[in-house]
């Protein structure tokens, strides 16, 4: 209790308590004695004064102009977004216009149902049906590097449990062997022309990057297709990837599957030589 009560009576410390003390005897603290102290003590605070009204001022100032600029460039990202929606939607009406000219191109040059035969094979028109719906995806502990235990590993990649570009290579062509008529892929229509490529981890179809999971859509005699399918080598390749990398799959019979046309089909006509001895 004693230095409870020594505290409390003494706040202070006794050395400081001597130099304010002694300061105070020699006139060098508390407010200004004389009168040139006092008069630089208020022209000290009349500078400080202004220097902050100034920059009040100032800032009040800029306040309207960085707000107008700001309102100017949201407006003209606006206006070049708008523009480019614009384009892209001129871009889709063009494209479905030249699509609907290659369709009927081919009514006219192949004749009846022919024609319509290979604008369905070669996706240059919609189709609908029963079919397959097949999903592949990554393995959930989908991660990155490897042992090199992976056969896939022959063209430079590594077994990281996800699906690779030859893998969705197998699944179309075993679809196309198993008697699909229209595949797409995540709602990419392929054609005799499409290319399923990697470029780094992702997978291409067209040149347009997929996101997994992969649903690809198939019109087919349904459950013929999905039965051919799976007996044959490339399902079960799919089936083996499942089984040892956790590639996670999924195929169930559908009664109609729609897929769009082909976003672009170039139209290549070929003509028989008549010339004897050309192959």
């Amino acid at each position: 209790m004693s230095l409870l009560t020594n505290v409390m009576d003494h706040s202070l410390d006794d050395g400081y308590a001597e130099a304010a003390a002694r300061r105070e005897a020699e006139g060098a603290g508390g407010m200004p004695k004389t009168l040139r102290s006092k008069l630089g003590l208020a022209a000290g605070l009349v500078l400080a004064a202004l220097v902050v009204t100034v920059g009040a001022a100032n800032a009040r100032i800029a306040a309207p102009v960085v707000a107008k600029e700001r309102q100017e460039l949201i407006d003209r990202i606006e206006r070049e977004t708008s523009a480019a929606d614009k384009l892209e939607n001129n871009v889709d009406t063009l494209r479905a216009d030249v699509s609907a000219r290659q369709r009927e191109a081919l009514k006219k040059d192949g004749g009846g149902e022919q024609a319509d035969l290979v604008s369905i094979l070669s996706g240059a028109t919609d189709v609908h049906g029963p079919g397959v719906k097949l999903v592949v995806n990554d393995a959930k502990e989908a991660s990155t590097g490897g042992d090199g235990s992976n056969p896939r590993e022959t063209s430079g990649f590594s077994d990281t449990g996800r699906v690779r570009d030859r893998d969705m290579q197998r699944v179309v062509n075993g679809l196309w062997e198993s008697g699909a008529e229209a595949i797409a892929i995540n709602g990419q229509r392929l054609t005799a022309l499409s290319a399923i490529r990697a470029a780094g981890d992702a997978i291409l179809v067209d040149n347009k990057p997929l996101v997994p999971p992969y649903t690809v859509l198939a019109v087919g005699d349904g459950q013929r297709l999905s039965t051919r399918f799976q007996n044959s080598a490339d399902g079960l390749y799919l089936h083996a990837l499942q089984e040892n990398y956790g590639i996670r799959t999924g195929i169930s019979v559908e009664g109609d599957v729609r897929l769009s046309a082909a976003p672009s089909v170039i139209v290549r006509t070929a003509e028989p030589s008549t010339e004897k001895g050309t192959p």
